[in-house]
């Protein structure tokens, strides 16, 4: 699998909205910040961890981009 959290696969971005998506960006940039800070106090044990979470906003920054392209459709309300 790609580098990345789990919960947050394209697939599952996918059939979130855009105010959940953008949720999900504003938690996963304050998990960033704190490993960082982490990092720079010397007690971050888990560096891949960076990694994912950059790799993380990136993935929820281009699905946000191409549902604003309209290459990526957003679900619908009604898909019940």
């Amino acid at each position: 699998m790609a580098i990345g959290s789990k919960e947050l696969a394209p697939s599952a971005l996918d059939g979130m909205d855009d105010d959940a998506l953008v949720a999900e960006l504003k938690k996963a940039k304050e998990e960033l910040f704190n490993l960082r800070f982490q990092s720079a106090t010397g007690q971050l044990e888990s560096h891949g961890r960076l990694k994912a979470v950059r790799r993380d906003i990136a993935r929820i920054y281009t699905i946000l981009r191409e549902r604003e392209l309209g290459i990526r459709t957003a679900p619908s309300a009604s898909a019940e």
